[in-house]
């Protein structure tokens, strides 16, 4: 029986970053998929980034993972969201290529030279004492592991649905892990029910562009991965339509042939990206939803629709679109369905996703109940980084709320729960002006160094980033007076004093370019460095505000609570804060803290008791 430090079920997006981050520190991983050739398959929008997702990609990318460096060799459309708002909460996203994208997740894997891609479909886990050992293929082949890292998507007990129609599987025409998941289900992990799904795909040689407002890619050279020096392939144009009377009407009319309102479907789907019917029967008063007409590759005329995910039967589909404006003679190239699939509770899992009750065993994507390329291929590093750090003895990154969105979201997850599909927002984190998507390399990559999974191209291109960033801020520590800076030709009155040239870039006129071209602080030679650097002076003095509330954060972190806590002994505690600290398990005083209805007196009565805890044990 061949054995493999690390073994990885499933090569989604969750899959490949569990994989590889192992690969990278040097373990042996074995990569099991039921199709090699599908490894890195964007399942749904073609799209990767966005609101909070953006960050996301951009944490991953810090860790040396695949999906920015992937997306930037797809990209055939960039567009930075939320410029209007402040550069805490933009959102990178871009438009990939499907099939450019794939190759580039799969020429990353094949570069791995410890980890080994098996086909085969994954029937079960070998499990001995409470532990994974290993796990059997439905073709007899078994492998032995000291972990196992779960990343099955929607394939888990997955099942399709458009009109009346039912298929099994993840995708459309895939088949689904329904061995598995039977397994899973024997041995009482704790599973649930979600859906998603997935809008028709469109022919775009029947779309009248011409009548259809367009937005073309973002003009400014950025990339979604700092190690991506240009954009490789040439920009298309998104467009623009909206659905109307008419198509609300015929949607309104075949409700009762959705699987959603027939009763096939009772798991919950997405809040945030809900299907076209959810939204004509949710918001009735809306006259109109937008629709984003988006190209799915360069050498394809396929088109994805985004904001009409639907399972309506094929007739009705067609029969709304070609009530749209711009879509009167299309023809669907695939009508869209819906998923419902199993998903493991969360709260089942601690912060490195390892199950509390089955040791060595991950999981990592949809199977812990969130939605989106994103989420699934942070986890997936999360996950993989933290088995590789158990197996080889190495001490587990200090991520935590205050430096990540990863940490925030499986903070989330592991601590509530989900009870719908979990996306992430900028709005769930509490430190987010610290945590921007410009400086993602900067927060996180030391972690990444010090933990042994990154390139050394990467590392060598970090320290001169670095040299670069030292050099500017000691430059912009030097102090100017007003009449230096006069003489240099900017703006400035007596009574602003002398001050550090990095105070004057908050006066009009005087920014790190300008400062630059007079020579008072080195020209940029690492993209946006400025530009982070820049934000990190605006944002100066609000973060600080912070500093107080993170020194706390990070003592409660150490205050550990074990599995056993005798919540129930703590004096003080209401019966029903008892209850919620029981069932959510916090590991730390910190996540206690987030538990709603833990009061500050209720804090301080379990650190006194989490203290004796420790004295005695």
């Amino acid at each position: 029986m061949r054995h493999f430090p690390i073994i990885v079920i499933g090569g989604g997006h969750a899959g490949v970053e569990a994989a590889c981050v192992a690969a990278r520190m040097g373990l042996h991983v074995a990569l099991v998929t039921m199709d090699a050739t599908k490894i890195g398959a964007m399942s749904c929008n073609p799209a990767i980034g966005g609101l909070g997702k953006g960050h996301l990609v951009r944490e991953v990318d810090a860790f040396d993972g695949l999906l920015g460096i992937a997306a930037d060799a797809g990209a055939i459309h960039y567009r930075m969201l939320n410029r209007s708002k402040g550069s805490a909460v933009w959102g990178p996203r871009v438009q990939a290529d499907r099939r450019l994208f794939g190759a580039a997740v799969r020429e990353r894997v094949a570069s791995e030279p410890t980890l080994k891609v098996i086909e085969g479909e994954v029937a079960g886990l070998r499990i001995e004492g409470g532990k994974v050992r290993g796990v059997s293929l439905a073709d007899g082949m078994q492998l032995a592991c000291d972990a196992a890292v779960l990343c099955t998507g929607t394939f888990l007990g997955g099942v399709l649905f458009r009109g009346e129609e039912r298929f099994e599987g993840g995708r459309i025409a895939e088949g689904a892990a329904a061995r598995l998941a039977g397994q899973l289900r024997d041995a009482s992990l704790p599973l649930a029910r979600l859906k998603t799904g997935t809008p028709p795909r469109l022919d775009g040689r029947t779309i009248d562009w011409a009548r259809l407002a367009v937005q073309p890619s973002d003009p400014d050279e950025w990339t979604m991965s700092p190690l991506s020096k240009e954009r490789v392939n040439p920009q298309v144009f998104c467009a623009m339509t909206r659905t109307n009377g008419r198509v609300h009407e015929i949607i309104r009319a075949n409700l009762s042939r959705s699987p959603l309102y027939s009763g096939a479907i009772d798991a919950q789907g997405p809040r945030y990206c809900p299907s076209i019917e959810d939204k004509i029967d949710r918001f009735g008063d809306r006259d109109g939803h937008q629709i984003f007409l988006e190209p799915e590759g360069l050498d394809t005329p396929l088109v994805y629709p985004n904001g009409i995910s639907t399972s309506l039967p094929v007739d009705v589909q067609e029969a709304f679109l070609r009530a749209i404006e711009g879509l009167e003679q299309v023809r669907v190239a695939e009508p869209g369905y819906a998923v419902e699939y199993d998903h493991v509770d969360p709260r089942s899992l601690d912060r490195s996703l390892q199950m509390k009750d089955l040791e060595g065993l991950y999981c990592a994507g949809q199977i812990n109940g969130t939605t989106g390329y994103e989420e699934a291929a942070a986890q997936g590093l999360v996950a993989g980084l933290h088995a590789a750090c158990r197996i080889a003895g190495r001490d587990e990154p200090g991520l935590d709320r205050a430096n990540s969105y990863m940490a925030v979201m499986v903070d989330d997850l592991t601590l509530h729960g989900v009870s719908e599909p979990y996306r992430m927002l900028t709005a769930r984190a509490e430190y987010r002006l610290r945590l921007r998507a410009n400086n993602a390399s900067s927060r996180l990559t030391p972690l990444a160094i010090q933990a042994g999974c990154v390139s050394e191209g990467r590392r060598r291109r970090f320290e001169a980033r670095e040299e670069a960033r030292e050099a500017l801020q000691l430059a912009l520590g030097r102090e100017r007076s007003p009449s230096e800076m006069r003489m240099l030709g900017f703006a400035a009155t007596d009574d602003a004093g002398r001050q550090p040239l990095g105070d004057w870039t908050r006066y009009p006129g005087i920014d790190l370019p300008r400062l630059a071209e007079a020579g008072l602080v080195p020209r940029e030679t690492e993209h946006g460095l400025h530009s982070e650097v820049a934000e990190d002076l605006h944002y100066a003095p609000y973060v600080a505000r912070h500093e107080a509330e993170l020194k706390e954060l990070r003592a409660n972190e150490k205050i550990a609570l074990k599995p056993d806590f005798p919540f129930h002994e703590v004096p003080g505690l209401s019966n029903e804060m008892v209850e919620r600290l029981s069932r959510t398990q916090p590991q730390s005083l910190a996540q206690a803290g987030r538990v709603p209805g833990i009061t500050p007196a209720a804090l301080a009565a379990l650190l006194v008791h989490a203290r004796k805890h420790v004295a005695a044990a």
